[in-house]
């Protein structure tokens, strides 16, 4: 068989870890019950111990899930495959919100850091618990919950860029703004996290809290806000949208 060319006629660099992981992953996209990771060794010709270890990375990313020692294709695989676009994506965006909004009867946000900007990709309301001003949302993230949680994600680095280019400046009298005081959190489970709050921080008479998305590389957050009359729901609702939440949202990060 010919040996691939790269496009300037050289020999291309062919990553044999990212090949395995690909044999994996279309080894496992044939069995729609799930398949062992001796079976998906077996198939694809790997060590079993090779097969470990690149099936714990796949798991991490998503790309493949894990159920009672059986390996499936994940919510990010869904993802590459775009059947409509950028549209479709957005269809099963809002269908998500609209359907938490309501099951919490709070606003619900989904937030995501993309091209180094704290972007709102989507927003649903509910009876009694309207949308916030969100026309400040990327140059007020170190006061809202959204923005406050992907600060928490970003390495040191993205933070600092961030608040140089959008200064901790005060939306109201309670508004954070010592960026030491700004809370962090691993990307590494970031599901077992207590969900962070705020308290008219970002706008009077409104409070929200959030919990984080993580997909791959790509950080976000889902996000919720209440009337400040509604105040005493917070926790619980944060509670409940934390073991609430799966991997749909990472999903449809994937797809937009």
């Amino acid at each position: 068989m010919t040996s691939p060319v790269a496009i300037d006629g050289s020999s291309p660099t062919l990553i044999a870890s990212a090949q395995r992981a690909l044999r994996l992953l279309e080894a496992a996209a044939r069995y729609p019950k799930g398949a062992t990771a001796k079976q998906l060794a077996r198939d694809t010709g790997l060590a079993l111990g090779t097969a470990y270890h690149l099936l714990r990375t796949l798991v991490h990313d998503h790309y493949l899930e894990r159920h009672s020692g059986h390996y499936l294709t994940g919510p990010a695989v869904a993802g590459l495959v775009r059947d409509d676009g950028p549209a479709a994506g957005r269809a099963r965006l809002k269908t998500l919100l609209d359907a938490l909004a309501e099951e919490l009867s709070a606003a619900v946000y989904f937030t995501w850091y993309r091209n180094g900007e704290v972007e709102l990709i989507g927003a649903a309301e509910a009876p009694g618990a309207p949308l916030i001003d969100r026309h400040r949302w990327r140059t007020g993230a170190h006061a809202h919950s959204a923005g406050k949680t992907l600060l928490a994600l970003m390495t040191a680095e993205e933070r600092r860029d961030h608040l140089a280019r959008h200064p901790m400046v005060p939306f109201t009298a309670h508004t954070l703004r010592d960026p030491a005081a700004l809370p962090l959190l691993s990307r590494q489970g970031p599901r077992r996290s207590v969900p962070i709050t705020q308290f008219q921080e970002y706008s009077l008479g409104a409070a929200g809290a959030a919990v984080p998305v993580v997909a791959g590389n790509g950080i976000g957050a889902v996000s919720i806000s209440l009337p400040m009359t509604q105040a005493h729901r917070l926790v619980g609702i944060a509670a409940q949208l934390r073991t609430r939440l799966g991997d749909d949202f990472a999903s449809v990060a994937f797809g937009l």
